[in-house]
């Protein structure tokens, strides 16, 4: 399983968001390659980036700032955060990110993105998905968890699937920095339904454990942020650990 420390962009800092909330943000380092360069040093391969103030605004807002930290360190980029547009996705891919996310857009448009899919490849796109739990179901979140959609993670992987869908994102928005461990059942029935998904877990993780769990579900990555910053998980013994799940 790979493991993606994040950086959360918010007016070019490094900050992490309570449960999606803007009005609850903290600021750990004002230099994101700085920051990004410690997850290199620690041992990381990749890293997740996210441009709070695109996924805000519904269009990137900082493009430029993620190009110049994929320039300055050593680290596959996983890039999301307001991504509308084909020739921002050209642009992303064209400048050194690995991987592109496609969140709300996901839910929207989705003939738009699968076509995408079809054209930049299933290995350059991660859909992307903020769900929270309404009467026992994952209803998906948009516009950077301000708006509900009224549409089922279910049903929405039920149309992608058979369409080269390969990487996707699912973050349990009640868990989200609140460190109180992942929603190991929502990702072992995506699982179970899905067999063959890429499946990247995202919200919670408050220690090793967390993420070993996780590993041994069979799951390809998570993402890990506020846990890194608060001191809850030291990232190199977590990528040494992780490595040895079987």
């Amino acid at each position: 399983m790979i493991i993606y420390p994040a950086i959360d962009l918010r007016s070019g800092q490094c900050v992490r968001l309570t449960q999606g909330d803007f009005d609850q943000t903290t600021i750990y380092e004002t230099n994101p390659i700085k920051q990004a360069k410690t997850f290199a040093d620690a041992g990381a391969e990749w890293m997740h980036m996210v441009d709070l103030d695109g996924a805000k605004a519904g269009e990137s807002q900082q493009v430029d700032l993620v190009i110049k930290v994929a320039e300055e360190v050593p680290l596959k980029i996983q890039m999301g955060g307001g991504i509308r547009s084909e020739k921002t996705i050209e642009r992303l891919l064209g400048k050194g990110i690995q991987r592109v996310v496609i969140g709300s857009l996901a839910v929207k448009n989705r003939e738009l993105v699968k076509n995408w899919m079809r054209h930049f490849g299933p290995d350059h796109i991660t859909l992307a998905f903020d769900i929270r739990f309404t009467d026992g179901q994952p209803e998906i979140l948009t516009q950077g968890w301000q708006a509900g959609s009224q549409t089922l993670l279910w049903d929405v992987l039920d149309f992608y699937d058979g369409s080269g869908m390969r990487h996707v994102l699912c973050t349990d928005v009640s868990r989200d920095g609140m460190l109180t461990g992942t929603n190991h059942e929502l990702y072992q029935m995506m699982q179970e339904r899905w067999a063959g998904l890429e499946v990247m877990a995202s919200g919670g993780v408050d220690g090793v454990e967390d993420l070993l769990a996780l590993a041994k579900l069979g799951l390809s990555g998570a993402i890990v942020g506020k846990a890194i910053y608060e001191g809850k998980i030291d990232l190199a013994d977590a990528l040494k650990q992780a490595a040895n799940v079987s």
